[in-house]
């Protein structure tokens, strides 16, 4: 495999930038004309002693806004771990490093667009959960990369990547289209990735989760829900579990998104907008689409719809049931579980319900296992593809249950575990095992939904706790905040990190400039003087309480009437998105 260089000096002059690879043995020197923005190889000896120099620890890519182009570094990297002897690492810090030397050929107007723009990148790379490698490809399974070719092997980090999962890939537009400049990027995945050292009966091994989260239908909760007309789910994620022991080696991969259907559940100020099935769209070709993508890639599909089986999100478990019937693929089957329904009034175990009728297909579609000297034991024939409304919570849970289940007979073919004995018997393990799927659960969290999970304490603890409820209810306060009134922006920012809105430097006009109608200012201002009044003739009462019960009332009464007009009203008053075209985003 062609590997990627390791580390960087970055010197910069007036005229170029020049990016230095460090390794043992390397002389190349990617130049990047600030004006004319050609990038060429050169050598050491062509870098002026006047440059300023700085060390980084790779390139994110390069974007262009309204002030030009730009070029984006990785600056800080924190080690997680080897895998089977690659580094992994975890980009903590980035720096955007304009070509122009100057902004002062901007309006103010397009001032203010670029430094908006900017806020837009940062926001997305200060979204915990980017790692790379530079001599292992992170986007691709193990049972994936053990069936490639020789040609395969041979190809580049950036030629060979999965792109479902490459975050930086409209970044790197550049760099893929000269083959020579490979050695000088790599692809970042946004996921979450944990390795631990464990130890059982005295056997060291190594355990870990890699969650690649794709980026063909990105956004946040509630502007991305359903799919693409490709077929692409909202908020999918490849979730693998990996064991190695000994030069042997065990993969078990499931998968996560949103029901593949066209539907969407817009934020309008309420705690739970009703979602909306489109009503003029045909489901069923963007479903196939879905199925077939995931057939070939995965094989066999288990669906475990996780949503409730009434109220609001009944119709959506309604409308995936008989969408799959229509389908009639014998390679997919469907099972429906009311999580909340099932676990209600604290019985998380019945948990087990799910966990044991699935068993049987579980133990039939088995894992990815390679021996001690490279043979390939057994292949993983099949995935659960697991959804709620989110596919956050309720789904972290389940997964990590039937990941339980597949490493306890993976440590026992490798001979970790005697036959006899339980996973939920090796207290240290199990400890490591359950907050790791829990900050797996967080992680995911935070970058769709905007907080860390809940149902968390479940996770860790393996029961609900009160400050479990406690911390829940925190939590959904904050994701309501953020869906509602900040949601808007980073879905604006995910859409621009990733290309599917492009800055045309030559259009003096963006769509940031939106006008809000009247009602998004004089409605709040009334509401709150309203309110205030009410409060006020409560604490300085009139000379009779019959004076002071109207006031009170006729305050309160505009106070209520207001907010009840707010709220009719809800989606003019919500932080919308404004780069991507509405019919993108439902």
């Amino acid at each position: 495999m062609a590997t990627a260089y390791q580390s960087f000096n970055l010197h910069t002059t007036p005229e170029k930038f020049y990016i230095e690879a460090c390794d043992d043995g390397a002389n190349d020197v990617l130049a990047i004309d600030r004006v004319s923005t050609e990038m060429t190889l050169t050598g050491r000896q062509d870098i002026p002693p006047s440059a300023v120099t700085r060390p980084i620890c790779g390139i994110m890519g390069t974007i262009r806004l309204v002030a030009g182009m730009y070029l984006i570094v990785i600056t800080k990297k924190k080690s997680v771990g080897d895998l089977f002897g690659h580094a992994v690492w975890k980009a903590i810090d980035f720096d955007v490093i304009s070509y122009k030397k100057t902004v002062l050929h901007l309006t103010d107007t397009q001032m203010q667009d670029n430094k908006a723009f900017l806020s837009m990148l940062n926001n997305v790379m200060t979204t915990d959960g980017f790692y790379f490698a530079t001599d292992y490809d992170l986007t691709h399974t193990l049972q994936r990369l053990s069936n490639t070719s020789p040609d395969f092997q041979e190809m580049s980090l950036l030629e060979r990547a999965d792109q479902r999962f490459v975050w930086n890939g409209n970044l790197l537009r550049e760099f893929l289209a000269q083959p020579e400049l490979h050695k000088f990027a790599f692809p970042v995945i946004h996921g979450f990735i944990v390795m631990k050292s464990c130890c059982i009966n005295g056997k060291i091994f190594d355990w870990l989760i890699i969650s690649r989260r794709s980026c063909f239908r990105p956004g946040v909760r509630y502007y991305v829900r359903g799919i693409d007309s490709e077929g692409h789910a909202a908020n999918f994620v490849e979730t693998e579990q990996i064991v190695q022991y000994n030069g042997g080696k065990a993969s078990f991969v499931q998968t996560r998104g949103s029901m593949p259907f066209f539907w969407s559940q817009r934020p309008n100020l309420k705690y739970k907008p009703k979602p909306q099935i489109s009503k003029n769209t045909n489901h069923l070709d963007g479903f196939q689409r879905h199925f077939d993508s995931q057939i070939i890639t995965y094989g066999k599909q288990v669906i475990l719809n996780l949503v409730n089986q009434k109220g609001s999100e009944k119709p959506l478990e309604q409308a995936f049931d008989k969408m799959v019937s229509n389908l009639a693929n014998g390679m997919i089957k469907y099972i429906a579980f009311d999580f909340h329904k099932e676990c209600s009034r604290m019985r998380w175990d019945r948990l087990q319900i799910l966990v044991d009728a699935v068993s049987e297909m579980q133990d039939d579609y088995g894992y990815f296992l390679v021996d001690g000297d490279g043979k390939v034991l057994m292949q993983q024939e099949g995935t659960f593809r697991s959804n709620c409304m989110d596919c956050l919570d309720r789904t972290n849970v389940v997964q990590s249950l039937l990941a339980r289940r597949s490493l306890q007979s993976q440590l026992q073919r490798l001979g970790v575990l005697n036959v006899a004995q339980r996973i939920e018997e090796q207290a240290d393990f199990e400890k490591i095992y359950k907050n790791s799927w829990a900050d797996n659960a967080n992680a995911c969290a935070k970058q769709y939904a905007g907080t860390g999970a809940l149902k968390t304490d479940f996770t860790r603890t393996g029961k609900r706790t009160q400050w479990g409820l406690v911390m829940d209810g925190w939590n959904s306060m904050i994701r309501y905040y953020k869906n509602n009134f900040s949601d808007g922006f980073r879905q604006d920012s995910i859409d621009l990190f990733l290309g599917n809105y492009a800055v045309d430097e030559a259009d003096g006009h963006t769509p940031l400039h939106v006008q809000k109608d009247w009602k998004f200012l004089t409605l709040p201002i009334i509401m709150v003087v309203a309110f205030s009044m009410c409060i006020i003739c409560l604490l300085m009462a009139g000379d009779t309480w019959t004076e002071t019960l109207a006031y009170v009332l006729f305050w309160g009464s505009a106070s209520a009437t207001t907010a009840a007009v707010i709220l009719f009203n809800g989606k003019e008053f919500v932080d919308a998105p404004k780069l991507v075209q509405k019919e993108k985003m439902d």
